[in-house]
């Protein structure tokens, strides 16, 4: 069985609503988003730098949230979440499953570690309102794309997973502002979605 090193408010959230939505079985070893769980010697085992999430399947082990969801859809179950290489839809479906680590993701990053990871004498404001500034800046894109669409492509797919997520992420941290009026009902989508509101849940 599929089993995900998974910690709360981070990527991991990704291969869990992907699993959710293929109604694969799976396991979760859930730890905290601390160092204590995440750089101890039994993770770094599984990730050299302390990452997660972290998918073993049998004898086989990945990393990277990308890589795992191409991992699972591949060898598991397409669920019809992937176009064929030959439609129209599969060149923007893998712009916009990459988009979300080349563009979204670093100032999310920096964000992150600016409220939350670093103790507040050492957060640095100017970072983290350039940080915000880019990652509007970045979103802009996406919700010009998403003018009279439900999902990035039209129909849901594993481009939603990757950058879907993101946008959530986002939204939740004040950075999709009111006149992104297609950001705000794409996120309003996904959290309908039975499957993102299990991987949620989760934290």
């Amino acid at each position: 069985m599929l089993k995900v090193h998974f910690a709360p408010n981070s990527r991991a959230g990704r291969i869990i609503w992907l699993l959710e939505e293929l109604n694969l079985p799976y396991q979760v070893n859930r730890m905290d988003f601390h160092p204590k769980d995440l750089k101890s010697d039994e993770h770094r085992s599984r990730h050299p730098l302390g990452r997660i999430p972290v998918l073993d399947d049998g004898n086989v082990r990945i990393y990277e949230s990308g890589a795992i969801v191409e991992y699972i859809l591949e060898r598991h179950k397409n669920g019809n979440l992937k176009p064929d290489v030959s439609s129209n839809t599969y060149p923007n479906y893998l712009q916009w499953f990459h988009y979300c680590e080349g563009m979204v993701m670093p100032p999310i990053n920096t964000i992150v570690v600016q409220t939350i990871l670093l103790p507040e004498d050492r957060r640095d404001e100017t970072v983290l309102n350039q940080a915000k500034k880019l990652l509007s800046k970045s979103l802009e894109p996406v919700n010009k794309e998403l003018e009279g669409k439900e999902y990035l492509i039209g129909d849901f797919s594993a481009a939603d997973i990757m950058l879907g997520h993101a946008c959530f992420m986002s939204n939740r941290l004040g950075c999709v502002s009111e006149e992104m009026s297609n950001m705000k009902s794409y996120v309003d989508n996904i959290n309908k979605r039975p499957a993102f509101q299990t991987a949620i849940s989760m934290g």
